[in-house]
Order: structure tokens, then sequence, then C-alpha cells
């Protein structure tokens, strides 16, 4: 009998995890009337009012440590907003120049191509706890890949709860949040790109990671069908829909 249960649960949960893979992503972003202070605080207005999405998948070999994160996404005329929060533990920081290698530390990310074919190209924006953050633009991985200039980085506002720098890995349990807008007028600099209207759509993907951490894991919004971690396919990125 206990055997029974067993593989009945088995199955179930199989059977889960392939409805899961088989469930597109889909976001409504929600437009604002004015902008949300920049400030890494989660339950304000008006991300309060804002449905987030979760990173309940993983790439590669599920992890031991699979911290729960979230994100949210507006917009208005100038720009997108969004913002994790994190609810993790062994988190790290040491990388504190823009473009530097990000993923290495604990860190959210999130790829989009501003238009509904990323054939294009899509940019990824990486960012680790400390707010430092690795921006570009490419076809396909390391394909015509254009690092945002730092004149354009400046532009793009960013605040985060946790210290830029973290030696020592903080090993207990930690819940970290930042948040960040991306002026719409630098995008058209990489890629043709206008401010997105009611009914538009975007593909896109959120990520967490922490390459170089003690416990690595690659966590997704949208499935990725790849035998081992890696981000850099738009191809499986979700929709983001914008609302009016």
């Amino acid at each position: 009998m206990k055997v029974v249960i067993f593989l009945s649960v088995f199955f179930i949960s199989t059977a889960i995890s392939l409805n899961q893979l088989e469930t597109p992503s889909n976001y409504k972003v929600a437009k604002l009337s004015s902008p949300p202070e920049i400030n890494a605080i989660w339950d304000k207005k008006p991300w309060s009012d804002i449905e987030p999405v979760q990173l309940a998948l993983y790439m590669g070999d599920k992890p031991d440590h699979f911290p729960f994160t979230q994100a949210k996404m507006a917009y208005d005329d100038q720009a997108v907003y969004i913002i994790f929060r994190v609810e993790d533990q062994y988190v790290k920081s040491v990388h504190s120049q823009n473009q530097d290698p990000v993923c290495r530390d604990s860190c959210v990310e999130f790829f989009f191509s501003p238009e509904d074919n990323v054939k294009k190209g899509y940019f990824n924006l990486e960012m680790n706890c400390g707010g430092t953050m690795l921006f570009n633009h490419q076809l396909k991985r390391q394909t015509d890949v254009v690092l945002i200039n730092e004149d354009d980085l400046q532009m793009v506002k960013v605040a985060h709860s946790m210290p830029k720098i973290i030696d020592e890995e903080i090993n207990k349990k930690t819940t970290w949040v930042v948040e960040y807008s991306i002026p719409f007028s630098i995008l058209s600099n990489y890629q043709t790109a206008t401010s997105p209207e009611a009914g538009d759509v975007w593909r896109a993907n959120f990520y967490k990671c922490g390459d170089r951490t003690s416990h690595p894991h690659w966590l997704t919004w949208a499935p990725v069908d790849y035998p081992k971690p890696n981000f850099h396919l738009p191809q499986f990125f979700g929709s983001l829909e914008f609302q009016k």
C-alpha cells in the first residue's frame, strides 16, 4: 500500500511539473499615473496594489537553496519600473563597478525585448543585491553584444536595501530588495523602441541567480526548456502585456 501511495504522489507531482512547463507565462503591466519613488521599499504605493510574479522554476538540478523571489513591473509614458524582493540566505555582493559580472553575486535579472519580436535582439539588465548592474543589448548570447554606455547607465535610477559590498557571505536568512527605473529614451539608442501603449506586448523573463555564492542556483519566471542553466534563450521569454 505504501508503494502505491508513493507512486501516486510521484505521478501527480510529475503531472504538475509538466503542466507548469506547458502554461504560457503572461504578466499584465499596470500603467501608473505618477512614478514610484525609487527607494527599495516593497510594500509602498503603488507597488502594494500590483500583483507580483514568482520565480518558481529553476534551471539545472533543483538547488538546495531555493530563495523565494518575486518581481513586479509597471510603466508610465517615460519609463518602465521594476522591483524585486528576495527571501534569501548565503548573500554575497563583491562586484561594485557597473558592467562587472554581477551574476556571480546574489543577483536578480530582467531580460527583455521592447517588442514582440525577439529576433531583433534583447536587453539583459543584471543587478546584484548591492545595486551594481550589468546592462547590455545583444542579438543572442555573445553575438553583437553592445554594452549600455555610461551616460545611459546613469539615467537608470537604482535603489537597494543591502550594502553595496558584502565581502563575507551572510549565512542567516535575509530579505533584500532592489528597485530601478529604465527610461524608454535610452532603449532607442540600441534597438528600435518606442514608449509602449495599452495593448502592446514585450517579451521578457525574470531571473534569480548566485553563480559563485556558496549555494548557487538559477531560478526563472517563464519556463526555459534547456538542459543546463542559460538565461540567454529569448525564444523562451514570456509575454508582458501593457494595460491602460
